[in-house]
């Protein structure tokens, strides 16, 4: 028997018609006098691919055991990202459709989560946000305040967001991950 879907939220790992997923994003509904249902975004731990459906407590979902540990982010090498293994300091890597959009925030010596399921490193949990330092922005000019605008920033990472007028290449910033948005001075 399967894990009633009332259960499901963001970032479990769920076995679902033999593969491994993470739930990205799920909308639970209910019809009245119907079943409920809720509309998923599930991300293949395997082949890294996106797909959006609608689960029901009729199919068969299981929760899937996911086993967390610190790593360090040491480089990158070809289509491979290596990681240093902060508990049995084991070199791990994983490749481009693995690593996807965190790679924008991947900086040497960055600490993050490791996602092990059987004992395979499977996928990454960023933290939710970062100090990183501008690389390049347009000079901001005297009388810019808070409220006046934003203007594009590119960081250390090689990721471009959007930052206040007063910010100035060379300062820290702290940036929020999931969101992508600057969230102020480091």
């Amino acid at each position: 028997m399967g894990m009633p879907i009332g259960n499901l939220r963001r970032s479990m790992a769920i076995i679902y018609g033999s593969n491994l997923y993470t739930v990205v994003e799920c909308e639970h509904a209910k019809l009245a006098r119907g079943a409920a249902f809720c509309r998923v975004k599930l991300k293949n731990l395997k082949t890294a691919q996106v797909r959006e459906c609608t689960l029901r407590d009729s199919d068969n979902i299981e929760e899937a055991f996911i086993e967390k540990r610190k790593l360090q982010y040491l480089y990158r090498s070809g289509h491979f990202y290596h990681f240093l293994d902060l508990e049995t300091y084991e070199d791990l890597n994983l490749d481009d459709s693995h690593v996807g959009e965190n790679k924008d925030w991947l900086k040497d010596n960055l600490e993050l989560t490791g996602l092990f399921f059987e004992h395979k490193l499977i996928d990454l949990e960023l933290p939710t946000s970062l100090e990183l330092k501008v690389t390049e922005t347009t000079p901001g000019f005297r009388g810019d305040t808070v409220k006046a605008g934003t203007k594009a920033a590119t960081l250390e990472t090689g990721i471009v967001i959007a930052v206040p007028l007063f910010i100035t290449t060379g300062e820290k910033i702290k940036v929020d991950t999931r969101m992508r948005k600057y969230l102020g001075r480091a």
